[in-house]
């Protein structure tokens, strides 16, 4: 039990205090008998998951459930995407966020926070039969050695620090859930990988092939946030967690979860001095010009993917149009299948499929960016089958039929008669097929490639202020890429009119 002469009276006075008093959201909270905190129970232990019978746990949920109990109320979980809290936050669906936020200077200067209820530390972690990286120096290249590949949550304090510390001497891989990345330096696909602590003590276990490197570095803050008018609830939320320090209620919660460790004991010295001195915001449009340079070498990775992918996909789906329509059975009816599959599963299980799970039973990985052409191009086939064979279908039997009456094989017949016509038909479906294909890259940010969409995320979760800046530059940046393909595509449309008249 801690000693807190001082603290905890006037925590307990303030609690007195507050249940008497009606003023904002606190009020709000007590009259609706519920304290509404956001999580992504996605991101799995020690935080919050599913336990064996299939209710929530964690030690943040049952943390949780002591702060509304403590404010007289019943503890509601509002599961949301977990970069998206404070969003969510803002628009009043919950009054605080409670999910392994780190403090940050950017997120103090946009939302208040609690004192830390966790103080967490970052551990390297690489594979057990790597004897190249011994301690976090090691993930620094020595000179004509290729750079080591480090994978780290996206959006988290670790990719901060990895960026900060190594720069460019590392290649920084982002992913957006933790057991995928240790199990990519499990397969040697990755290097190494930097996590929170708690997370290393959790999922440790469950990789064998793994150990920890060096010595935990990077001393952070777990912390709750509320909006900054929210005075009143963040003085209960405060008195709330310093209560569960005196009373042993935290240390408890953490020792059951198994993320109790000697850095606890500094969470009364550091409540003290709370919250830490906060510069004053740079201007808005100091850093803009970096930013849009970010901006655009994502675009150009975006316009890569596509036009690399694009290409594949309609030579595949014509292949599969034209297998359907002339081979027989045998062929058709794989083919078929080979269409509803992909069009009834979505295009970020495909990805997952082809770069976490293929290695696993070939031995053979591909490289996060032709991972991502394979799948855009593989999914989009089934689409542009249809497309295809659609306009196949549009031309008239009589024309394969005159075609052969002139002594020309089916092959040669499908080149220079159907298939020629059918591509004219289907340009405007196409065309469209290709401009959302632009957009539909934005799910090979799971598998760590870094393209428009993926960059806008990473920097308005860095810079929270420029949400809005960020969010125009790329919506024009979309917008500058796609249009002139419609432009081109009109442009083909009339021409082949034209030519049509003419004949």
């Amino acid at each position: 039990m801690y000693k807190l002469a001082c603290i905890v009276p006037s925590a307990a006075l303030l609690l007195f205090t507050i249940s008497f008093a009606s003023a904002g959201t606190l009020e709000e909270i007590r009259n609706r008998g519920a304290l509404r905190w956001g999580g992504d129970a996605s991101g799995g232990g020690p935080y919050i998951y599913q336990g064996p019978d299939g209710m929530l746990v964690g030690f943040e949920f049952e943390l949780a459930e002591y702060l509304a109990k403590q404010l007289g109320v019943h503890s509601e979980y509002v599961n949301w995407e977990w970069e998206m809290l404070p969003q969510i936050l803002d628009r009043g669906t919950i009054d605080v966020v409670l999910n392994g936020y780190e403090w940050s200077e950017e997120r103090e200067q946009l939302w208040s926070s609690t004192i830390p209820y966790y103080l967490y530390k970052l551990q390297l972690m690489a594979r057990a039969d790597d004897g190249s990286i011994e301690d976090w120096d090691d993930l620094t290249a020595k000179p004509g050695e290729p750079r080591k590949q480090v994978g780290v949550l996206q959006g988290s304090a670790a990719e901060r620090y990895v960026e900060s510390r190594f720069g460019d001497a590392v290649e920084l891989k982002k992913y957006p859930e933790v057991t995928s990345v240790m199990g990519l330096v499990e397969q040697g696909q990755l290097d190494a990988t930097v996590q929170d602590v708690p997370i290393v003590t959790y999922y440790g276990p469950e990789f064998p092939g793994l150990h920890a490197v060096g010595r935990p570095e990077a001393l952070g803050y777990y912390v709750g946030f509320v909006r900054s008018g929210d005075k009143e609830l963040l003085e209960a939320l405060n008195a709330a967690i310093l209560k569960a320090i005196d009373d042993g209620t935290l240390r408890h919660i953490y020792e059951k979860y198994g993320v109790w460790n000697q850095e606890q004991l500094q969470l009364i010295e550091v409540a003290k001095k709370w919250p830490p001195t906060v510069a004053a915001a740079p201007s808005r449009w100091a850093n803009l010009p970096h930013y849009a340079g970010l901006l655009l070498l994502a675009a150009w990775t975006t316009i890569k993917l596509s036009f690399l992918s694009m290409p594949l996909a309609m030579l595949l789906g014509l292949m599969v149009a034209i297998g359907r329509l002339y081979s027989p059975g045998w062929v058709r009816v794989p083919l078929e299948g080979y269409v509803e599959l992909l069009r009834g599963t979505p295009l970020l299980l495909q990805l997952f499929v082809i770069y976490y799970v293929l290695p696993q039973f070939t031995g053979v990985s591909l490289p996060e960016f032709w991972a991502g052409v394979l799948g855009l191009a593989i999914n989009y086939s089934a689409y542009e089958a249809e497309n295809y064979r659609a306009g196949l279908l549009a031309i008239p039997r009589g024309q394969m039929e005159a075609a052969l009456s002139l002594g020309m094989s089916t092959t040669t017949a499908l080149r220079r008669v159907i298939v020629p016509q059918a591509v004219r038909i289907v340009i405007p479906p196409v065309t469209n097929d290709f401009i959302a294909l632009f957009k539909d890259t934005s799910v090979c940010s799971m598998i760590a490639v870094v393209e428009l969409t993926g960059m806008y995320r990473f920097l308005f979760q860095s810079h929270p202020r420029l949400m809005l800046e960020f969010g125009l530059m790329t919506a024009l940046l979309y917008l500058a890429m796609s249009y002139p393909l419609s432009l081109v595509a009109r442009r083909m449309e009339t021409r082949f009119k034209q030519v049509a008249r003419w004949r």
